[in-house]
């Protein structure tokens, strides 16, 4: 690959790079077990003395070549494809943080990032401390522990839609020796890429605009490769791994130490890794990212205007407004578009917005987000519904919300859609 390649060329042509005569489209690798002419080699594998691929559970080359994609247009130096975006919140974590670990974490998550912050990583002895996506440095350092292994936001929030600001957020776990981890599924490295101001892992829900169709479940890690993991807040990077004789993951592989620890510690042992069809199909979704994210940034902008102008509209959200308190932020890191995600509040509250959404005929009610066609869900009652009130607050999810993920269609097919749904409220 060119690293001079442009984001467009790099989202078709990176990853996968065929030799004289092989399939010039990415091929799927549907196979769980691979053939070596002598013993040493297999060995060698599993001691980690070369590359390649020995079982499809650690690594497949389908999904080898979808990582190194991903990797690119981040602009990072390796990726480890999962099974699920939730997999790869979750274990973006559990890689640095054990027991009695804390992680600092901006409230306004997607409700299942929530539930995994408060109740799961709570029985596996990790403690979590929310603070406001605005707050300032110091509040953020206030809340940071000795025993904190890293921050964790969303770069866009769901379905709050506040737009992070990296740089403050990196700032402040640099100052404490933690890395940053941010959540990239809604703006895609296409929008914005976080390593450029700060960040030091990235991960996406790949079930999102990656693939862009609703048809393959996905998650991916990125890392950056710059974080000194040998501060003194990360022994298991440093100190001997008894589990591959005594290998220690910062000298012997100083480019990724995260990932290779990832991979052969937890995608190995759990079984969380991305299956080769779903990585064929997420990267066939890639080919057109650019593609997709101008076309979801410009209708949602201009449904986003149409909304705010109606009569049973109470309120819209979407950082592309410039009405909208997220808007100064929206020009800093998401120039190119605030992506396809907006909510609003229909005149009446509620029961009105179930009406509303009852009677669309175009956009449909889903439980997904950012795919080819325009979805809409309620938030408090449906991806949220496990929340307290209280936590419902601080993720900015309202009662009346409706969340509106908008898709590629003609904008003037989803406007007339919204219209005569509306009218009926």
């Amino acid at each position: 690959m060119d690293q001079n390649w442009k984001f467009e060329t790099k989202a078709v042509q990176a990853g996968y790079e065929p030799g004289n005569g092989e399939p010039r489209v990415m091929p799927i690798v549907q196979s769980t077990t691979y053939k070596y002419d002598d013993a040493q080699s297999v060995a060698d594998l599993f001691d980690l003395k070369r590359e390649g691929f020995f079982y499809t559970r650690l690594a497949n080359p389908t999904v080898d070549w979808f990582e190194k994609k991903m990797a690119a247009l981040e602009g990072g130096v390796a990726a480890c494809a999962l099974s699920a975006g939730q997999s790869a919140s979750a274990f973006s974590i559990l890689n640095i943080a054990s027991a009695g670990d804390h992680v600092v974490a901006a409230s306004s998550l997607y409700g299942g990032t929530v539930s995994l912050m408060t109740n799961t990583l709570k029985k596996m002895g990790i403690s979590v401390t929310f603070v406001s996506p605005r707050a300032d440095e110091a509040e953020i350092l206030r809340a940071i522990r000795p025993e904190t292994k890293a921050v964790f936001a969303e770069m866009l929030a769901n379905p709050a839609l506040v737009v992070l600001d990296v740089e403050r957020f990196a700032s402040a776990a640099h100052r404490a020796g933690v890395p940053l981890i941010v959540d990239n599924t809604f703006p895609t490295a296409y929008l914005c890429r976080p390593f450029e101001y700060g960040a030091d892992i990235v991960v996406h829900s790949t079930s999102k605009y990656t693939d862009g169709h609703a048809l393959a479940i996905g998650g991916i890690i990125i890392e950056k490769g710059s974080f000194d993991w040998t501060n003194g807040k990360f022994p298991e990077f440093t100190e001997p791994d008894p589990a591959y004789h005594g290998l220690i993951y910062t000298k012997n592989f100083p480019t990724a130490p995260y990932s290779v620890k990832l991979r052969v510690q937890y995608i190995r042992d759990l079984g969380i890794g991305q299956s080769p069809f779903n990585a064929f199909l997420s990267n066939v979704g890639l080919e057109t990212l650019a593609l997709r994210m101008e076309r979801h940034s410009s209708n949602a902008l201009a449904l986003a205007e149409f909304l705010e102008k109606h009569p049973k509209v109470s309120w819209v959200n979407y950082p592309g407004l410039k009405s909208s308190p997220e808007y100064e932020m929206a020009c800093k890191y998401l120039p190119r578009g605030a992506s396809g995600v907006l909510c609003f509040g229909v005149k009446g509250g509620k029961a009105a917005g179930e009406k509303v959404m009852n009677a669309l005929k175009l956009a449909a009610i889903v439980v997904h987000v950012a795919d080819v066609r325009t979805g809409v869900l309620h938030p408090a009652s449906m991806t949220h519904r496990q929340l307290t009130d209280e936590e419902l607050v601080a993720a900015g999810v309202s009662p009346d919300m409706i969340r509106l993920s908008v898709g590629i269609e003609n904008i003037e097919d989803l406007k007339a859609d919204f219209d005569q749904a509306l009218n009926q409220a």
